[in-house]
């Protein structure tokens, strides 16, 4: 049987349970970037001008086809983050409008949520979502409740970055969207975790990473429109394309697909990662997403009881990431810190080669563990971890 993990460039001495902070890249889609820079250093001005934009076409088909989303209102950015500043770049606020999140979401897109609103006047509500909890339908309440008259927009993260939920978007963005408020999906870690169908599911934007799940090169994602919200969606940086007298080709591909040099290649790659993860399990993609599910449920529940805690969402509240919560002061310092900069996160790595995230939610006095799990990760790396977390907690 082939030794999966040597397919990943990740550190064999490294239990890798962080694939969602930063994805991991395969040997084979690293080597087919280093052949598209190879090709664009050859000769750059040949690639710019005339290779590339074939290729940010194939690449767009590929992955448009692949999340059942109208290609038309695809656009390539470095990643969610990008994609979340530049949709509230190109919405209008007035005094008093609410911009509306939940207490799940990703920290950094909150700080655009802020600084956006601040700008206009505009106010950031922000609902509270309990975790632990018991079914979806408390996300789909907490949020609803928080709507009111002023609510012009929410954003929602489609799998919570902190708590490793996935939460009931379909339902969200119906009643939201019935209700008038414009919907933003931060969809960060669901390409390649989740069966997408955008066209469907009907969000006014949706944004994600390639480089998570789909384990392309770091600097790889996307946004997309629908398509009554294309005319007015401007890239962060206004370049060529705002003047280019083309009609061959759509503004909102003229704009985004050209915004200035940079590196290309991250993107271009989408095509090579999906044919990768598609042939590493008989049933493919969807093989592929059933393992991890499984896996990381399983990896939960010796968490679980080694550190003797409640079970903090329903399976069905899943993907392939989840997230326990960390009994008090367990592995605290004075100098605490958040992340892969968490003491305990550190202490795990320096004396058990571990890498794992330890997120802190301070509004309601909680710190969290979140574990990954994707194709490289086998059950004796959570079996290692709740060893090493039973040890400190005795």
């Amino acid at each position: 049987m082939t030794d999966i993990r040597a397919l990943f460039a990740l550190d064999p001495t490294v239990r890798y349970l962080n694939h969602g902070s930063f994805g991991a890249c395969p040997r084979v889609v690293l080597d087919h970037q280093a052949e598209l820079v190879r090709r664009l250093e050859s000769e750059p001005a040949q690639f710019f001008g005339e290779t590339l934009e074939p290729l940010f076409d194939e690449a767009r088909r590929v992955l448009a086809a692949f999340l059942h989303a109208d290609p038309e209102g695809l656009v390539f950015v470095r990643n969610a983050t990008e994609g979340v500043n530049t949709v509230l770049s190109c919405l209008e606020f007035s005094r008093g409008d609410e911009l509306l999140t939940t207490d799940h979401a990703y920290g950094a897109c909150k700080n655009a949520l802020d600084f956006h609103a601040a700008k206009s006047g505009a106010v950031v509500k922000v609902a509270s979502v309990p975790f632990p909890l018991e079914d979806p339908a408390e996300v789909v309440d907490a949020v609803l409740g928080a709507v009111s008259s002023r609510t012009k927009l929410a954003l929602l993260d489609h799998v919570t970055s902190p708590t490793g939920l996935v939460f009931p978007m379909e339902a969200l963005v119906r009643a939201l969207e019935a209700r008038g408020v414009t919907t933003l999906v931060d969809g960060a870690h669901a390409p390649g975790m989740l069966p997408l169908e955008l066209d469907r599911l009907g969000a006014a934007y949706y944004t994600g990473n390639a480089h998570k799940w789909l384990c392309t090169p770091k600097g790889s994602a996307f946004l997309w429109a629908r398509h009554d919200r294309r005319a007015t969606l401007r890239p962060l940086s206004i370049g060529w394309g705002a003047s280019s007298p083309r009609t061959d080709r759509s503004r909102l591909h003229l704009e985004f697909d050209w915004t200035g040099t940079h590196d290309p290649t991250a993107v271009l790659c989408v095509p090579k990662a999906i044919e990768f993860l598609s042939q590493l399990l008989p049933g493919g993609l969807e093989a592929l997403r059933a393992h991890n599910h499984t896996l990381v449920l399983a990896g939960r529940a010796l968490l679980l009881e080694a550190l003797k805690t409640q079970v903090p969402a329903p399976e069905s509240m899943i993907g392939s990431l989840a997230a326990v919560v960390l009994p008090p002061g367990l592995g605290e310092s004075a100098e605490p810190g958040d992340g892969i900069f968490d003491p305990l996160g550190q202490q795990l790595f320096r004396a058990h080669r571990i890498e794992v995230p330890v997120f802190r939610r301070p509004h309601v006095a909680q710190r969290l563990l979140r574990i990954s799990a994707q194709i490289y990760n086998r059950l004796e790396d959570y079996e290692a971890l709740a060893r090493a977390l039973g040890s400190l907690r005795a």
